[in-house]
């Protein structure tokens, strides 16, 4: 499906963001390996979170919609042999995940997914993995899905330093580490997301972390999961979208209520902040572990910056986005040290820098990141590739409501992804200037 977007819009609204995608994936992982029932509610009903439902179906665990809430009957790590390949689609969080988990499994499975998914690299989990007992074979291509796995019920537990911080190699070693025969250490630099460990603590898993030092630590005992009851919040990586919309048009404002508000995630209100944007946050709280707040938005003057290498961490998803704010932004913007967007749903470093070119910006293509001139009045409306990345596509919508004239980005149906009524939203809330 191609979308066409006349572009000069405003945006004066109140947003209700779609769930977290993050959030979501693991409160199905954590329900279906706890033992008695979880109850989530506002699920985030996206093609790769039901990837995730899919999958655990296919191993044995009974998950059901009861009145706006997903029930699902844990069975406290004791999955069966699934009868066919467990289809992880376009998902990398629901592959490397569930890498760990099958790990901790005496029959053999086979993880598969779309053409994307394997051409996203799996030893940076499967070797750790392996170094704990279990064992993997790739079918087709060394380092790529479809992936056999045979785990093992006495899995040795692990000291391990990550080479590249990512949440989802450390959560695939922390669901192995659960059922390992020892403490398992794992440690990274600088910290990425930790909705793992917070949602795992808040079932009771027995599982330390804290920081010293600029080393993130966690350490993780054997642990039988009890079952929760989780809602959950507005997904922060979604908001970023609107949040930039805000920002970029002229006489617009947006308020998102309900929002994640984790310290890993808020990387990109953080850069923005540097940057000039006028974002106020409000009303925090704290729901089991996780701030949950309102984010409030407004038109801005933007300027260039060089964003900190700790900080890719907490903003490698809002890149393409964080992009598009740097083309209306005065000076130039350097994003390097983000050499993980080469391995994403596209090559983010080349398909963003074609994304804004494509508008007219001056855009440079580094080894690992990007270097953006920003100049409001070069751009132009634009034909659009997606490149069938969902955050290429809705990044690309973005810019197209601020320039002049109407813009065409291809294949947009791919932002069902991870937000499946973005264009529903973003017609209904923005009006022509």
């Amino acid at each position: 499906m191609n979308v066409k977007i006349n572009g000069k819009r405003k945006i004066n609204s109140n947003i209700i963001i779609p769930p977290d995608k993050s959030i979501s994936h693991r409160s199905i992982m954590i329900g279906s390996l706890a033992k008695g029932v979880t109850e989530i509610e506002n699920f985030l009903f996206s093609d790769d979170c039901l990837a995730t439902i899919n999958c655990f179906k296919n191993l044995g665990i009974d998950i059901e919609i009861r009145n706006d809430k997903i029930i699902v009957k844990g069975n406290n790590f004791n999955f069966v042999a699934p009868e066919k390949s467990l289809d992880c689609q376009n998902s990398g969080t629901t592959a490397r995940l569930l890498l760990g988990i099958l790990s901790t499994q005496e029959f053999e499975s086979i993880l598969t997914g779309d053409n994307s998914l394997k051409k996203r690299p799996m030893k940076r989990v499967t070797l750790p993995l392996s170094q704990m007992g279990a064992k993997f074979e790739f079918l087709e291509k060394e380092d790529f899905l479809p992936i056999r796995v045979k785990g093992n019920k006495n899995l040795k537990p692990i000291e391990y330093t990550l080479p590249i911080p990512s949440a989802q190699v450390k959560s695939a070693l922390i669901f192995a580490s659960l059922r390992a025969e020892g403490k398992s250490i794992l440690k990274e630099s600088p910290k990425s997301r930790d909705h793992t460990e917070l949602m795992l603590k808040h079932a009771g898993a027995n599982i330390k972390s804290w920081e010293e030092d600029g080393v993130y630590t966690v350490e993780i005992l054997p642990s039988q999961l009890s079952s929760i009851k989780i809602k959950i919040p507005s997904d922060i990586s979604s908001a970023a979208f609107f949040i930039v919309l805000a920002l970029i048009c002229e006489n617009s404002s947006v308020v998102i209520e309900n929002c994640i508000l984790n310290p890993t995630r808020t990387g990109i209100i953080d850069v923005l902040k540097q940057m000039g944007a006028d974002i106020t946050i409000e009303d925090v709280e704290n729901r089991n572990g996780e701030l949950v707040g309102k984010i409030v938005a407004r038109s801005s003057n933007l300027k260039g910056v060089k964003v900190d290498k700790n900080d890719i961490p907490r903003i490698i998803d809002e890149i393409p986005i964080l992009a598009v704010a740097a083309a209306f932004a005065e000076g130039k913007t350097i994003i390097d040290n983000a050499s993980e967007l080469r391995v994403k749903e596209s090559d983010r470093i080349k398909t963003t820098a074609q994304m804004l070119r494509s508008f007219g910006a001056e855009c440079h293509e580094l080894e690992n990141g990007l270097e953006i001139i920003g100049s409001r009045e070069k751009l132009k409306s634009a034909i659009v590739n997606s490149y069938k990345d969902h955050r290429i596509a809705m990044a690309a919508s973005i810019m197209a409501c601020a320039v002049e004239g109407e813009s065409t980005i291809l294949d947009a149906d791919c932002a069902s992804i991870s937000f499946p009524n973005f264009y529903d939203i973003l017609f209904s809330s923005t009006k022509k200037i």
